[in-house]
């Protein structure tokens, strides 16, 4: 009797995974790299790997119904006249009018204004719908200083000096000719329908001496008024915090790599950069060795998804967070309901990040006058509304479990972690024993 050798299962490389031999025949094909929107892909250890030690005999905790738990934060308090004061602890992120349409951008201003919260203009200027539907509306200064003037800088209630982009910490955007509308080639003083790149650096300054520099500039524009924010790619986070405080921020703003963008390159976007959740004990000690924990405020930003994230972020020492990513869904951005057109584009909903194209079928990263009508402002801003109330309530919900009737007054001894990886990024001990990886303990 003879016997054959039983068939085996191909085994496929681990390395050499199906969307990497993909981009091998893309890039071959093409000879160009591949640009693309949202944020890195890859797993990273993030705020899901923490948990909340909660409240039982060692900890009181608080009763939902009946005790309060303050959500309320002031931002800018070191050097602006008129800080900015917000009920809740979440903000809108940067989303510029070009890779956003109109009605989404007013949308985020009704949103915001709703929850009592902050929306932020983004590259490419202040549109009056963004304004008029924003109470409190941050004006972003960047490197490529598209729609920037001194009028809006006065019209805004906050300012945002954008040195970085947790997406592209040292890299531009992209914004393609499609995009490039009348309206808004007009507010970015460029030529309509040519690719534009945004640069990765400011023209005037080469270093924090500058920066110094220019942030009296800016506050000398505004009468003092106005807090000043300094936004960083988490790249060297707790030398960035250090310089940004040390040359006059009254807010900093660190996006970790989990952020995300219109449009660059792909190797960029999964390639540079730290995970967020490594950039926050970083800042926050930064902060803390020149005394100014707390008095200059932390916004952390990148890959925030609801409150547990939110809460986990402030208990790192956060003061509050900005959503991006998360604000476009809650407006109605890669929902099933328009499946099928985004099949024809090649993709589908919670895949697709081609929003440098300006096809999306839910008519929120586009300038297509058939695809914005999509969007109803007065109802998306309404959801993005119930979204943040929920995440506020979460988030409250963790604080008085924990036993805070602050959400601010949550901290790291509140957390454990459940690897190895995030015990040391958060340096909190790992779940079932006291140690913090670097730091000893058993």
């Amino acid at each position: 009797m003879t016997y054959k050798n039983p068939p085996t299962t191909p085994r496929k490389s681990a390395t050499f995974d199906d969307y990497t031999l993909s981009e091998i025949r893309r890039a071959a094909a093409t000879g160009i790299y591949d640009i693309r929107g949202g944020g890195a892909k890859r797993k990273l250890p993030h705020f899901d790997d923490l948990l909340f030690l909660g409240a039982s005999i060692s900890r009181y905790p608080l009763e939902g119904y009946r005790e309060r738990c303050d959500t309320s934060v002031v931002l800018g308090t070191r050097f602006a006249k008129k800080p900015i004061e917000l009920k809740i602890p979440i903000t809108i992120a940067g989303m510029s009018f070009g890779s956003l349409s109109g009605p989404a951008k007013e949308a985020l201003g009704r949103g915001a204004t709703l929850a009592g919260t902050s929306t932020t203009t983004g590259d490419g200027g202040m549109t009056e719908e963004e304004r008029g539907h924003s109470k409190t509306l941050v004006y972003q200064y960047l490197p490529s200083r598209y729609g920037m003037n001194p009028r809006d800088l006065r019209r805004a209630d906050a300012i945002e000096i954008v040195v970085g982009q947790g997406a592209k910490p040292g890299g531009g955007g992209m914004l393609l000719g499609q995009k490039i509308s009348d309206r808004v080639a007009n507010m970015r003083n460029l030529p309509k329908g040519i690719d534009q790149r945004s640069a990765c650096r400011h023209p005037d300054w080469t270093g924090p001496d500058d920066l110094e520099i220019k942030i009296l500039e800016v506050r000398e524009i505004t009468n003092w008024e106005k807090p000043i924010y300094i936004k960083v790619g988490g790249a060297r986070p707790y030398y960035d915090t250090a310089l940004a405080v040390k040359a006059g921020a009254d807010v900093v703003v660190l996006d970790g790599m989990q952020g995300g963008t219109a449009a660059t390159q792909e190797v960029f976007i999964e390639n540079v950069g730290q995970p967020t959740l490594a950039c926050i004990r970083p800042a926050v000690q930064a902060l803390q060795d020149l005394g100014m924990h707390r008095k200059v405020q932390l916004i952390v930003s990148g890959g925030i998804r609801n409150g547990a994230d939110v809460a986990k972020a402030l208990a790192l020492g956060a003061d509050a967070v900005s959503i991006g990513t998360a604000a476009l869904v809650a407006l109605g951005d890669q929902d099933p309901h328009w499946e099928e057109e985004y099949n024809k584009l090649g993709t589908t909903a919670g895949a697709y990040d081609d929003w440098h194209e300006g096809k999306d079928p839910a008519g929120i990263t586009t300038q297509d006058p058939e695809l914005m009508k999509r969007v109803d402002p007065a109802a998306a801003g309404r959801r993005l509304a119930n979204y943040l109330k929920v995440m506020t309530l979460e988030t409250q919900t963790i604080a008085r479990s924990c036993g805070k009737n602050d959400v601010h007054n949550l901290e790291p001894e509140d957390l454990c972690a459940l690897t190895v990886e995030a015990a040391a990024m958060a340096q909190v001990p790992l779940a079932g024993t006291s140690w913090i990886p670097g730091k000893g303990g058993f």
